[in-house]
């Protein structure tokens, strides 16, 4: 006797253009459980580039047409607060709930008091969530992501941390080598973000060129005066 087929469960990632978003979207697509069929990113109106990575527009919907999956962004004021944030992702959530998504997934690691706020939220929402990465090994995972022939490049450094020569590297052996002691080889902590332009999951490599680096200031959230963080402007080919 033959087992009834379940269903694929309707998934919405939240793409956020880098190295974690890139694996954790390849281990789900492996996972029949689950169909991604949309992806979510916050952008940055003002400025018209991915919000905390400072990723141009163009990039990412270069990005988006090689995964080949809808997408649709979150546009966000230039400072927004987290009232503004949370009205504009009701809508998108009401959107996709509509359109028959039940399920959101992330690339968070190991941040338990931001997964515990996305579950609340998506729970409010009528959403549930999933972390394919989760409590996994982060010089494991960056291990994993190059082994895979993943490429990334580093697009933003917290200054605090990091120095500014990581700043539009490649992600390979010697980055990981490279980095100090109290860094995360993933940069779950913030140190840095990236840029993921080729690997299993695009059904083309992205070109782009490397342009200048700038350093912004932005007010701590504790309000410890600011923290520094050195980006990478990189410009579609």
């Amino acid at each position: 006797m033959g087992g009834s087929l379940q269903t694929p469960i309707k998934t919405f990632f939240n793409w956020s253009t880098g190295k974690d978003s890139a694996l954790a979207l390849y281990r789900l697509k492996q996972d029949t459980r689950y169909s991604v069929g949309h992806l979510l990113t916050s952008v940055n109106a003002a400025h018209d580039r991915v919000s905390m990575h400072g990723l141009r527009r163009s990039l990412l919907e270069r990005q988006i047409a090689a995964l080949g999956l809808p997408a649709s962004t979150i546009e966000l004021p230039e400072e927004p607060g987290m009232p503004v944030y949370e009205e504009k992702m009701r809508h998108a959530l009401a959107d996709l709930h509509r359109a028959g998504f039940t399920t959101a997934a992330f690339g968070d690691i190991f941040l338990e008091d931001l997964r515990r706020y996305r579950e609340d939220k998506l729970s409010a929402a009528g959403f549930a969530a999933v972390f394919p990465l989760w409590k996994q090994d982060t010089a494991a995972l960056m291990c994993d992501f190059i082994a895979l022939g993943f490429k990334a490049v580093a697009v933003c450094v917290d200054l605090s941390v990091l120095d500014a020569s990581f700043v539009g590297r490649e992600l390979d052996a010697s980055f990981v080598a490279d980095l100090p002691a109290r860094v995360d080889p993933c940069g779950e902590n913030g140190e840095f973000h990236t840029f993921c332009y080729a690997g299993p999951v695009f059904k083309e490599e992205i070109p782009f060129v490397r342009g200048e680096k700038v350093t912004r200031h932005y007010k701590s959230p504790d309000g410890q005066g600011d923290r520094a963080f050195c980006f990478a402007d990189l410009l579609p080919l």
